[in-house]
């Protein structure tokens, strides 16, 4: 059995580079060891993590850093371990219960800014809002009204503190449902990201053993909740409006093929890593 990296002294000039360093080392079941060491020394010591980056010496090691150290390595996600995660252009309070935003979800902001180019929309409904991830950062890119609609009392209650936190509560509703099949009226943009991960899919532990599965898990083929919000998107997007849904890199084919059999016109948008991500469903063009 290989010895564990010797831990650091948690005072002098460079230890808290060591310490970051030993961190890293222990962290190699995650895809960026080297930043969860680093984002969770910023949380212990209370500062920015460019902070550290810029001048590590200036800091000791607390003593709390160990302990944080020790939660990652039971594989709890880093932002449960820190309380927040950055999306878009704002922080988002998140723990249990609520699932960790992802940048690959900021693809449906790219493809609602493309979307409505040149004009706003007046009113979004976020469905599946979980933390308000999506609700709360189209709001701040727009003077929009917005609704977010979730199951999980957990999840509502950290979109409310959030909403809160950045000073939205005038915008920003939120309410428990299942998908909508409470809401009535239009929307200008419908934002969407529904569970689509197969029943029988291995994903990391990280994942698996900490994020709700009600907000990753979708039937045998994780198209569960696509074939419920196909049959109830059609009624919701407001003229010249669009509904953004996140698939998986996978599904863009049956996905399209749901919305399309409901009469929406759909296009695909990719994510940073060019992989298949959102689609754009809208009304098809009178003819």
């Amino acid at each position: 059995m290989t010895a564990p990296p010797p831990t650091p002294p948690a005072s002098g000039r460079g230890a808290v580079s060591a310490a970051l360093a030993t961190a890293a080392a222990q962290f190699a079941f995650s895809t960026t060891p080297r930043l969860d060491a680093e984002l969770l020394m910023a949380h212990a010591l209370g500062v920015q993590r460019n902070a550290i980056l810029l001048d590590p010496d200036r800091y000791t090691v607390p003593e709390t850093f160990a302990a944080l150290v020790e939660r990652r390595l039971n594989h709890e996600p880093i932002a449960y371990i820190t309380g927040t995660r950055g999306f878009w252009s704002i922080d988002l309070a998140v723990g249990p219960g609520a699932l960790v935003p992802r940048a690959d979800s900021e693809t449906l902001l790219i493809a609602a800014q493309a979307h409505f180019a040149g004009r706003a929309p007046a009113t979004i409904l976020d469905l599946g809002t979980g933390p308000g991830t999506l609700l709360l950062a189209a709001l701040d890119e727009w003077p929009a009204q917005g609704l977010g609609v979730d199951y999980s009392p957990q999840a509502l209650a950290y979109a409310r503190a959030n909403a809160a936190t950045l000073g939205v509560t005038d915008r920003a509703r939120f309410i428990r449902g299942s998908w909508a099949s409470a809401i009535a009226g239009q929307f200008d943009l419908i934002l969407a990201n529904p569970p689509y991960i197969a029943t029988d899919e291995r994903l990391p532990a990280e994942v698996h053993d900490h994020e709700p599965h009600a907000a990753l898990y979708a039937g045998s083929d994780g198209l569960d909740d696509y074939r419920i919000l196909a049959e109830q998107l059609p009624a919701l997007i407001a003229p010249g409006g669009a509904a953004v849904i996140e698939i998986g890199s996978t599904q863009a084919p049956p996905v399209t093929a749901l919305l399309e059999a409901q009469g929406l016109h759909v296009a695909l948008h990719h994510d940073y890593g060019d992989n298949p991500r959102a689609l754009v469903a809208t009304h098809a063009p009178a003819t």
